[in-house]
């Protein structure tokens, strides 16, 4: 399906070279942040106090937000928990006060807002159990990462392998440097959308090179870098409506998700764009700076031209 097809080739490896040098000033900068600046890790990450409430009637999050924040608590994670009736609050661990008397003094701030409030429990998330979520997470991201490697080696060649995953980590670090930098929250579920986005972009790297190899079959007389500007061209109108319609359910949850959703839904917002930027002006560009040939992604058991060749004879 294509809403348009455009007739002319973009060159878009013309400018290679000005968006890479662009993508690594933001990296750069990205890692400044994280190691300057570093994440603001949420309860999961750091350890505090999680206490589940019950309503009689469909509890006001808003509301229920606004109280606990009142008592000091700016980092305080307010949301649904099973029904619209049943709330779980996570506080972070104040010095000088225990989680009894943090939990003590939510709920009295809590029932004399909304008498019909009632506790169903409350326990302590400790330092250890957020460090060992924090290690857990590295090591779904590792995996993730030497997935994809293996998997874009066997899938095509491994001068792929290479470009696709500088991109993925590409795209990985810049969200990670933008929570950094605007010390946005960083949660499990921020986490979530972050492991997301690496098979997200890679898809977008996968049809591209699939589209190369394609073009590498078809067009003999055609340059390597024509071969790449041919295939990301075909694919802008996929891109569009792929991309579009991914970004308009992101963008409801960001807008319409509340609380719970919110950094989830940016973390995938800024994944998607950096995604696109990434498979074309980093993959494929790294792709023809390690020297990509026919020869790497055509494996045939017969030399170009012979009989047998189901592509002999084919030309622009």
């Amino acid at each position: 399906m294509e809403f348009f097809r455009i007739g002319r080739d973009i060159p878009f490896m013309r400018y290679a070279r000005l968006f890479n040098a662009i993508s690594i000033v933001t990296f750069l900068l990205a890692v400044v942040f994280l190691f300057t600046r570093g994440l603001h890790l949420s309860v999961e990450f750091t350890g505090g106090t999680v206490m589940e409430v019950a309503y009689s009637q469909p509890a006001d999050l808003a509301q229920v937000r606004g109280t606990v924040a009142a008592l000091g608590y700016g980092d305080v994670q307010v949301q649904n928990f099973g029904t619209a009736r049943d709330v779980i609050i996570r506080l972070p661990v104040q010095q000088g006060k225990s989680s009894a008397q943090q939990s003590e003094q939510v709920l009295a701030a809590l029932r004399s807002a909304s008498p019909d409030v009632q506790l169903r429990r409350t326990e302590f998330v400790g330092p250890q159990v957020g460090d060992e979520l924090a290690r857990d997470g590295l090591y779904a991201l590792a995996f993730v990462v030497v997935g994809i490697m293996i998997y874009l080696s066997m899938r095509f060649e491994w001068k792929y392998a290479v470009a696709g995953i500088i991109a993925n980590l590409h795209d990985v670090v810049i969200i990670l440097g933008f929570f950094a930098l605007f010390q946005w929250e960083f949660s499990l579920s921020v986490l979530a959308a972050i492991l997301a986005v690496l098979g997200y972009s890679v898809n977008e790297s996968v049809v591209i090179f699939d589209r190369i190899r394609e073009n590498f079959r078809r067009y003999r007389k055609m340059s390597t870098v024509e071969i790449i500007n041919n295939s990301i061209t075909a694919n802008i109108s996929r891109t569009i409506i792929t991309h579009g319609s991914t970004q308009i359910m992101v963008l409801s949850m960001l807008l319409f998700g509340g609380e719970t959703l919110h950094y989830f839904a940016v973390a995938l917002t800024i994944g998607i764009l950096f995604g696109i930027y990434s498979s074309v002006f980093v993959a494929a560009a790294i792709a023809m700076w390690l020297g990509i040939r026919r020869e790497d992604l055509v494996k045939t058991g017969r030399k170009d031209g012979d009989p047998g060749d189901p592509n002999a004879g084919a030309v622009v």
